[in-house]
C-alpha cells in the first residue's frame, strides 16, 4: 500500500464530522467528513509527506506544517485542528484501551521523558522560556502572565481575566502582612510582585530556572522599589534547593515541568517548607482522563520534559506527604479562551515575530497554540487548583471566603500595578 493510500484510509476512518478536502502531491483531490462546519482545504507538498503523516500523525502533522509540506488553502491551521478535535469522540483508538505490551512501552517512554533532574530541568526550561522576552511580550498581557486566565465573566478581556486569576489565587492564599511567601516557578515576576503588595512585613521569594525570566523579574522588582513600591526577592534556583519556612507557597504553571518520577519529592518539599498553619496553592494543567503521555510534537519542540497529569496520579503523593487537600477547583474552558486570545495577538504580531525569528518558527508556534486550545476544548485538558495545608483548620470550612476575598482584592489598585 502506498503512503497516499495509507493516509487516505486513515483520514477516511478518522474524519467523520467536518468538511476536509485533501490535495495530494500529484494534485488529486479527496473530500472527507459530513460537510459540516467551515471548509478546510489542505495541500500536501513533497512525495513522502503522505507516508510521514500516515505513520505518525501526532508528530508529523505539526512538522509538515512547520516545513511547508502541509499548506492551508482554505481555513487556518486552527480550523484544521478544530476539525480534528471535533472528531475525537469518533476515534476508535481513543475509545479502547491499549494492549498490555503497548501500555508497557507507553509507561517506559513516559518515565524516561520525565526524569527532570536538576541539570535536565534547567535545560528543559531554557528550551522554551529563554527564547526571548520580546517574543512573549507580543501576545501576553502587560503583566506577562503565561498561564490560564480566570474569566469570571464571559465578556472579560484577556488583561482583565489575568488580573482576576491573580485575585482568585490571592484569595485562596488568605494573605496577611507578616506572611513569608514562596512563588515556585515565578516566571517574569508578575504574580510575585502583585502578592508582595499584600505582605510588606514578610515578603515574597520567587524562584525560576529561566535566566531570561529572572533578569526581567529582577528588573521589574528594582523598578517597583525605586518608585516606592514593594519588591520581591527573585532567584535562579531549583525548588528542591529552597530553604524555608514559608507561611504561603504558590506555584502557577510550573507543576507541569516537575515530571511524574519527581512528584513525591515535590510534595515532600512543600510539606517541609510550609509552616504548621501555612497554605499552598498549586495551579496546573491536568487531564480528565486516566494518566497519559505528552503529545510528541509538544515534547519535541515546545516543552521537553513536560507532562500533563491526571488528578488520580497526583493525589496519592500529596497523601503520602501528609498534607490536607482543603480545596480542589477545576477550571475547564478558561484556558481555551486564554489560548484563543493569545492566538489572536500572535497573529496580529506575526510580521514582527517573523522578523525576530523566521517563518518556520512562526508556524511552529501557531501550531502549538492551535493544538493546545483544541486540547482544552475537545481533548479533556483542564486546569486544577489545589489548596494544601498541614492543619485541618488552617482555612475556613466553607468556600465563601474565596469569592468574598477576591471581590475585595480585585478592586485594590495594587492588583493592577505592572512594573
Amino acid at each position: 500500500m502506498t503512503g497516499n493510500a495509507m493516509l487516505q484510509a486513515f483520514v477516511q476512518r478518522f474524519v467523520r464530522v467536518g468538511d476536509l478536502t485533501l490535495i495530494d502531491p500529484k494534485g488529486r483531490k479527496s473530500r472527507f467528513g459530513d460537510g459540516s462546519g467551515p471548509p478546510v482545504t489542505v495541500r500536501l507538498n513533497g512525495a513522502m509527506t503522505p507516508l510521514k503523516l500516515a505513520l505518525n500523525p501526532e508528530l508529523t502533522l505539526g512538522e509538515c506544517y512547520m516545513r511547508g509540506e502541509l499548506e492551508m488553502l482554505d481555513g487556518t491551521v486552527y480550523d484544521l485542528m478544530d476539525m480534528v478535535g471535533r472528531n475525537f469522540d469518533h476515534d476508535p483508538v481513543r475509545r479502547h484501551r491499549q494492549s498490555l505490551p503497548r501500555r508497557a512501552l507507553f509507561w517506559l517512554a513516559r518515565h524516561i521523558g520525565q526524569i527532570n533532574n536538576r541539570i535536565q530541568a534547567k535545560r528543559n526550561v531554557a528550551a522554551h522560556y529563554d527564547l526571548s522576552n520580546d517574543l512573549y511580550r507580543t501576545f501576553l498581557d502587560p503583566d506577562m502572565q503565561y498561564s490560564c486566565a480566570y474569566f469570571a465573566r464571559p465578556d472579560m478581556t484577556l488583561d482583565e481575566a489575568q488580573i482576576a486569576k491573580k485575585a482568585h489565587i490571592a484569595a485562596k492564599l488568605l494573605l496577611e502582612p507578616h506572611h513569608r511567601v514562596l512563588d515556585i516557578g515565578c516566571g517574569w515576576g508578575g504574580l510575585g510582585l502583585t502578592l508582595a503588595g499584600y505582605v510588606p512585613e514578610g515578603g515574597v521569594t520567587g524562584v525560576t530556572l529561566s535566566e531570561e525570566q529572572l533578569a526581567l523579574a529582577q528588573e521589574r522588582s528594582a523598578a517597583r522599589m525605586a518608585s516606592g513600591g514593594q519588591g520581591a526577592d527573585f532567584r535562579l534556583q531549583d525548588y528542591r534547593d529552597v530553604g524555608g519556612p514559608f507561611d504561603r507557597i504558590v506555584s502557577v504553571g510550573m507543576f507541569e515541568h516537575v515530571g511524574q518520577p519527581n512528584y513525591q519529592e515535590y510534595f515532600d518539599q512543600l510539606a517541609r517548607l510550609l509552616t504548621d498553619d501555612g497554605v499552598a496553592v498549586i495551579h496546573a494543567i491536568g487531564r480528565k482522563d486516566e494518566p497519559g503521555i505528552t503529545n510528541p510534537f509538544i515534547a519535541k519542540y515546545i516543552f521537553p520534559g513536560g507532562y500533563i497529569p491526571a488528578l488520580s496520579e497526583v493525589l496519592p503523593y500529596i497523601e503520602r506527604a501528609g498534607l490536607w487537600v482543603t480545596d480542589v477547583e477545576i477550571l475547564r474552558l478558561h484556558y481555551a479562551e486564554t489560548l484563543k486570545a493569545w492566538r489572536a495577538r500572535f497573529e496580529t504580531a506575526r510580521d514582527q515575530l517573523k522578523a525576530m525569528h523566521d517563518e518556520r518558527f512562526c508556524r511552529m508556534f501557531e501550531y502549538y497554540l492551535a493544538i493546545s486550545e483544541v486540547a482544552f476544548r475537545y481533548g479533556g485538558h483542564m486546569v486544577f487548583q489545589l489548596q494544601l495545608t498541614k492543619r485541618v483548620d488552617a482555612v475556613p470550612i466553607t468556600r465563601d471566603y474565596i469569592y468574598e476575598g477576591e471581590r475585595q482584592i480585585i478592586e485594590q489598585p495594587k492588583m493592577r500595578v505592572v512594573a
